[in-house]
């Protein structure tokens, strides 16, 4: 293989790695919760039940995190790539085809697994073993699955208006696209020894780099990996669990409720469409500005900024009938999702090192199954209180509590350093 080939090869895959979650983000979350006013007429069913094949595909992702993880370490990303995207087909060939309750069920289920295997557990893996510097490349990726989130509401939109109003065919089309862009996506994927041997290469620069950084670095880097037994010990990682979980919580709840919740409002369907659409629009600003200066300004401080635009983003939507409110909801949630999934991904790494960040990013996500229950709550609670606004309310408080959790977070200190600093001797005069 030329030196041009390895040069280039990187930014290929990232290409390949960022369309496919484009596709999947639209064809999944920001999707069916546009679909779902659509699809309850005329099946006959509840908003409980049809916000909790929402939830199920939450659990189902965030529930089988561990599953691409322990793809990749037997069968490498080529063959999780494969697997992931035949689920994904599968599941939204179901949905096209759906009449009863459990069937739905079992189609979105099949979408979270999908979602999983496919997209973000082996795209961070693949990315952070090939690029030194990550946090650009983070972004464009995750920049992608963000406009993933601006394209979906639109092609549903898009699909009921040349279809007349037919779902269905919504669903089959994207059972073909995905299926075969991800067929296309395992095969630029290089083999396990191709990886193995650019991911020991980039771990060698990487800790070069930590040791050479100034005593106090703007942007804190390990200069060894964490076991995953340390890692998850450590307050830290506990912190980044809860930020990842109130940001899935505020955005998949904001995604499948908004449209809902803002025609309850009395706000026109295609303004609230077009809120949903501005918010994922925020997303990939959020993920593009991140991108840009994850490596110069601490992800830490991306993370606090994250959490308090949640807050107000999610008091904005409670009561969003006006349009300032309703663009304070579009930057808040907005700008938030996005910037949260960058920053945890980021200081995962920068915390922890790369050598088991696909272990400790896969325990990440499993939060996606208790999250996931947003939606669900907020249709019981829209069944019981007759509004989505306690719903919003609840959630921002929580993602406050977070908020602070992060603004007190520091750097974790390596076991070795702080059992070494206990054992040193007080000097006495």
């Amino acid at each position: 293989m030329t030196n041009h080939q390895i040069q280039h090869r990187p930014w290929l895959l990232l290409g390949a790695f960022s369309l496919l979650l484009f596709l999947i983000t639209a064809a999944t979350y920001s999707s069916l919760g546009v679909m779902i006013p659509a699809m309850v007429p005329e099946l006959g069913w509840s908003w409980q039940n049809a916000f909790l094949g929402f939830t199920v595909m939450g659990v189902a992702t965030g529930a089988s995190s561990w599953l691409p993880t322990l793809l990749i370490r037997r069968w490498g990303v080529r063959a999780t790539l494969v697997a992931g995207a035949a689920v994904m087909a599968a599941g939204l060939a179901l949905l096209a085809r759906v009449q009863s309750l459990p069937a739905y069920f079992l189609a979105t289920a099949l979408l979270g697994i999908g979602f999983q295997a496919a997209a973000l557990i082996p795209g961070t893996h693949v990315l952070s073993a090939i690029f030194r510097q990550r946090a650009l490349p983070f972004g464009i990726y995750f920049t992608s699955g963000a406009l993933g989130g601006v394209a979906g509401p639109l092609l549903v939109l898009a699909s009921q208006g040349a279809f007349d109003g037919q779902w269905r065919m919504y669903w089959a089309l994207q059972a073909v696209v995905i299926g075969l862009l991800g067929l296309l996506c395992a095969a630029v994927v290089g083999g396990p020894r191709w990886l193995e041997e650019a991911g020991r290469a980039m771990d060698r620069l990487t800790a070069a780099d930590a040791k050479a950084a100034p005593a106090h670095p703007r942007v804190y880097r390990t200069d060894h990996d964490w076991s995953v037994r340390d890692a998850v010990r450590t307050p830290q990682f506990a912190i980044l669990v809860a930020a990842y979980f109130s940001h899935l919580l505020a955005g998949v709840t904001a995604a499948s409720l908004t449209q809902a919740h803002l025609t309850e409002l009395g706000v026109a369907g295609v303004v609230a469409a077009g809120a949903l659409s501005a918010e994922g629009l925020m997303q990939v600003v959020a993920r593009m500005a991140g991108g840009a200066v994850g490596d110069r300004i601490d992800p830490r401080w991306l993370l606090v900024l994250a959490q308090g635009l949640l807050v107000a983003g999610l008091l904005a939507l409670s009561h969003a009938t006006t349009l300032p409110l309703q663009a304070l909801y579009a930057v808040g949630v907005g700008l938030g999702f996005g910037l949260t999934v960058l920053a945890v991904s980021l200081l995962l790494l920068n915390y922890f090192g790369r050598r088991n960040n696909v272990e400790l990013f896969s325990l990440v996500c499993l939060v996606g199954a208790v999250s996931a229950a947003g939606p669900f709550i907020g249709g019981f609670m829209r069944d019981r209180l007759g509004s989505f606004t306690p719903t919003f309310q609840l959630f921002a408080a929580l993602t406050a509590v977070v908020f602070v959790a992060v603004m007190l977070m520091r750097p974790p200190k390596p076991k070795a350093v702080a059992t070494q600093a206990q054992a040193e001797p007080v000097a006495t005069p």
